[in-house]
């Protein structure tokens, strides 16, 4: 009798562990990653990734695919980290604020005038990914590609052209943009924190009368809607990246895995191409539907940049190492030599 029940709980077990694992490439069912995202139904961003999608569905036979949340229906990027900690979702489209709540490196994409220009953009990214990926994985998440929402601009209900403009209106700030709250504080400004998804009823009740994103991505969040006043000084580049936590990843067979990360990359420039001509489009739109474009003077553009590099002198490692920000400018000098 001890015999047999000792057969039947090792036959139970045995049960267990064949029917009750993970799925993995190979075996049959393959890996659904749930992904979730700020970009709204609709926008560039979600269009492509849903053709990239539907590919890797086909050249994996089904092995990879990606069930989409588009919008912050899951909640702001904070709530996303979350999700993915408690394993309710396995990845997501992040910005750099998003991504810095995982590798505090990040944050230095966060600086005003980090960046003059796209191939600046590029440069420094293809220097500096490897870099980037193994602080990702040090935290259990893969790095599948880079994205991004372009330069950020100010839009406002009232006309900003000058520090004191902004000191004057009620400014919107990122939740838990550390950063973004340091340089309001050195310039003087009492910014107010909101999620992204709060932002348009902050705007439609008078809550904020100021916020910042790339024009485009203003029109996606139908933000435009909702401003008469552009500010024409691009003031930080906003990066993105897409995660995916580590031990999913690790699911994947390494042929799949190769072909997931070749696929992205291509997916990945196209659409760099295709935000980054929105984004010039977005002002003509803006300004056609009535918005003003505001040109600051020089001076006053001059004196915005001494504030914001002051305020980045005074952060000090807690924020990102400033190490990482001596290897940008690194580059940076190297590649602005290069391009006289």
């Amino acid at each position: 009798m001890r015999r047999a029940a000792f057969l039947k709980m090792i036959g139970l077990s045995l049960f267990v562990l064949i029917f009750a694992a993970p799925a993995v490439i190979g075996a049959g069912k393959g890996v659904v990653i749930k992904m979730a995202t700020l970009a709204p139904e609709g926008s560039a961003w979600m269009q492509i990734f849903n053709e990239f999608n539907a590919e890797i569905k086909k050249k994996t036979d089904g092995n990879i695919r990606f069930r989409l949340y588009p919008g912050g229906v899951l909640g702001d990027e904070t709530d996303m980290l979350r999700k993915m900690v408690i394993g309710q979702i396995q990845g997501a489209a992040l910005s750099a604020p998003g991504l810095s709540g995982l590798n505090r490196d990040m944050e230095v994409f966060q600086i005003p005038f980090l960046f003059q220009t796209y191939d600046e953009v590029d440069h420094v990214l293809k220097k500096m990914s490897g870099f980037f990926k193994k602080g990702f994985e040090k935290k259990g998440y893969v790095l599948l590609g880079w994205s991004e929402g372009g330069f950020v601009r100010l839009m406002s209900t009232t006309p900003i052209s000058s520090i004191d403009d902004l000191k004057k209106a009620k400014v919107w700030t990122w939740e838990a943009a550390p950063m973004a709250e340091a340089i309001f504080d050195a310039t003087g400004v009492s910014a107010i924190p909101l999620s992204v998804p709060d932002v348009l009823v902050g705007l439609q009740t008078g809550l904020v009368d100021v916020v910042y994103a790339p024009p485009a991505g203003a029109i996606s969040l139908q933000w435009f809607t909702k401003v008469r006043y552009l500010t024409d000084v691009p003031l930080i580049y906003l990066a993105g990246g897409i995660l995916v936590k580590k031990n999913i990843f690790e699911r994947i067979s390494k042929r799949y895995q190769n072909t997931l990360m070749e696929l992205l990359q291509q997916y990945m420039v196209k659409m760099k191409e295709v935000i980054r001509n929105e984004n010039r489009e977005a002002i003509r739109v803006m300004a056609n539907h009535g918005i003003k474009i505001v040109h600051p003077s020089d001076e006053q553009t001059v004196k915005f940049k001494q504030i914001a590099k002051k305020a980045i002198e005074q952060l000090n490692d807690t924020r990102f190492s400033k190490a990482v920000l001596e290897q940008i400018y690194t580059h940076l000098e190297e590649h602005r030599k290069e391009k006289k």
